[in-house]
């Protein structure tokens, strides 16, 4: 899997017992360009959104606007979400914890945990298409500012998991500079993709200032995971990655519902 899943796909070159293992450098590179690879989706996604224009009802939109993210990801950040919960429900004791989590198998916290995920994310997504295109295009530009969310988490000084493979290889690359003038650029898109529903709603202020907290509550939101996914687990691995991108994805979705 890319950054922000959990177990690796299958055995590659160049490393022992087949771990994917590129330069830093490179690692870094992946993470600071997430939002950009995930443009395509995202404006997918938003075309669908879109189809409220021609008559599809909002909440009908927002549900095949999640299928589509859904199967765009391969579902990986969800299954990140459910494994980090079951993983953190598991106890204190970090050997359990981790077998938990990785067992593969969904428990009853993860099953719960997906469920008022995707739900308020329907519900977020559906109140901002009921805007029409213009909801469509905030929602577009959320997905992108949510993937920010994979560099903010590995931040130099930041650990990975024991037996993690991708949180070896991401983890503690990103330098607090870059992930926060990463975090700026998003947060820019997001506020340029409100304008529209900020003038058709007439609460230009309100709308904009909520794109921007939008984005740093989401932040601020995947950082509060991460330490607490160190302390249990020892270390950020790539479900945890997985569940910061839908913790930010979600809490974005909420402020800018309630910025509308």
């Amino acid at each position: 899997r890319a950054a922000g899943g959990g177990r690796a796909a299958g055995p590659s070159r160049g490393t022992p017992g087949g771990a994917a293992s590129p330069a830093p450098a490179a690692a870094r590179s992946a993470l600071l360009l997430a939002p950009l690879a995930v443009v395509p989706l995202a404006a997918l996604a938003g075309l669908v959104g879109a189809a409220v224009e021609i008559g599809l009802p909002p909440l009908v939109a927002a549900g095949l606007v999640l299928g589509l993210l859904a199967h765009g990801s391969r579902g990986m950040h969800l299954d990140g979400l459910a494994d980090t919960v079951d993983g953190l429900g598991a106890g204190w004791d970090r050997e359990r914890a981790l077998a938990v989590m990785r067992s593969g198998d969904v428990g009853p916290m993860g099953a719960v945990a997906l469920v008022v995920v995707l739900l308020v994310q329907a519900a977020s997504v559906a109140h901002l298409l009921a805007h029409g295109w213009r909801g469509a295009l905030v929602v577009t530009a959320l997905v992108v500012a949510s993937r920010a969310t994979c560099a903010r988490m590995c931040t130099t000084g930041t650990t990975a998991a024991p037996g993690s493979s991708l949180g070896r290889v991401f983890v503690g690359t990103v330098t607090p500079a870059a992930s926060w003038l990463l975090l700026v650029a998003v947060a820019g898109v997001v506020l340029l993709a409100a304008l529209p529903l900020a003038a058709s709603t007439g609460e230009l202020p309100a709308v904009l200032a909520g794109a921007a907290l939008a984005v740093l509550v989401a932040s601020q939101l995947a950082v509060v995971l991460r330490e607490r996914a160190a302390r249990t687990f020892g270390g950020v691995g790539g479900d945890v990655l997985g569940a910061g991108v839908e913790v930010a994805l979600t809490a974005s979705l909420v402020v800018m519902t309630v910025a509308s």
